[in-house]
């Protein structure tokens, strides 16, 4: 079992962050905000593919002042994405917006960073400090050669005492860089100078399965040791993808269990059932089932005992067409493999 890094609550319009809650999960949207319709309609499909919080791009006033009608038809809290010009934040968070992100090094002055802060406190939001490399502080990249994972804590802490200083701390901190060794380096760095809740995520990782892999590499080394309370796997790809790739990388250290999980063998030539085939259709089937399981589909009977005992239900090649059904270890009833995806369905819905 995981242990998580101690991290102070901080509130997102009804979702909480910090190691008493569940890791959220987040993405954000691909559409021109200020379309309001098409912009709810891919919060509505992330929501239901498990998306916990949604981002959006604020890149001028009219994307702010449509956030007031995109609040009214979502169900999760959702967060502008400011950079360059402080008065779009200063606009968003007047439209309803749960967080404020920003990087405060692009902003272009303290002087105006302070404006977004003391109008956050007003509003009583929450603020994400997204220091990045690829819009670092010039005067750090010189310091360090480059945006390099200790530039990018110094940059973080710095704006941390700022905050601090002026009586904010509703903070949530990221660290991000396209590159995997300086992006886990720095989060490990900073999450030992601080106890504010952590956004994980590998900015700018290209597009899948190879972004999907990278994320899960990088956000796995950091997961496994508690670091993270909120997640967004970031990939050139459609917003719903990104959400189940997130999910995955949760749901495979146990930090996630809000829906099923499947074991497949990977079959080799003692296999007496088609497993991908199986697997394939039986998946979209079995996700519609909003619990936590565990269902194993195996080939043949070599790992059957061990893998139908640690499973909730499984499946096991036992040839001339035929498969076993399993509980907890047991054998249930054989089944067809025509039939199978159905009566283990039925099987599972009709037991709790």
């Amino acid at each position: 079992m995981i242990t998580r890094r101690k991290a102070r609550k901080v509130k997102i319009g009804d979702v909480f962050l910090g190691s008493d809650f569940p890791i959220a999960i987040q993405s954000m949207t691909q559409t021109r905000t200020e379309n309001v319709a098409a912009t709810i309609a891919q919060i509505l499909e992330a929501e239901k593919e498990g998306c916990d919080m949604m981002r959006v791009a604020v890149p001028h006033l009219e994307a702010a002042k449509a956030l007031k009608e995109i609040k009214k038809k979502i169900h999760i809290p959702l967060i502008a994405d400011i950079h360059f010009d402080y008065r779009l934040a200063l606009e968003a968070i007047k439209n309803g917006a749960d967080k404020i992100r920003i990087n405060p090094g692009n902003i272009g002055s303290k002087e105006k960073v302070l404006e977004i802060i003391e109008l956050a406190k007003k509003y009583k939001i929450a603020i994400r400090i997204g220091v990045n490399a690829g819009s670092l502080e010039q005067e750090l990249m010189e310091k360090h050669g480059g945006p390099t994972a200790k530039a990018l804590v110094e940059s973080a802490l710095n704006w941390i005492k700022f905050f601090e200083k002026h009586k904010f701390t509703n903070i949530v901190l990221s660290v991000k860089s396209s590159d995997v060794l300086d992006c886990v380096e720095a989060y490990k760095l900073l999450a030992k100078k601080c106890d504010y809740p952590l956004h994980l995520g590998i900015t700018e990782a290209g597009i899948p399965p190879y972004a999907a892999i990278k994320s899960a590499v990088g956000l796995g080394a950091l997961l496994l040791e508690g670091i993270g309370d909120t997640v967004r796997v970031s990939m050139s790809a459609p917003v719903a993808e990104q959400v189940q790739a997130t999910k995955n990388v949760l749901k495979s250290l146990h930090l996630y269990n809000k829906e099923p999980e499947i074991i497949a063998c990977p079959t080799c030539g003692r296999k007496q059932i088609d497993v991908e085939k199986l697997a394939r259709k039986l998946e979209p089937e079995l996700m519609k089932i909003k619990r936590p399981l565990k269902v194993a589909i195996l080939g043949c009977t070599v790992n059957v005992v061990g893998e139908s005992m640690g499973a909730d239900y499984a499946i096991c090649g036992g040839g001339k067409g035929k498969c076993a059904i399993f509980r907890k270890g047991k054998i249930l009833k054989w089944v067809t493999e025509k039939n199978i995806v159905g009566e283990i369905i039925k099987i599972i819905k009709s037991t709790k």
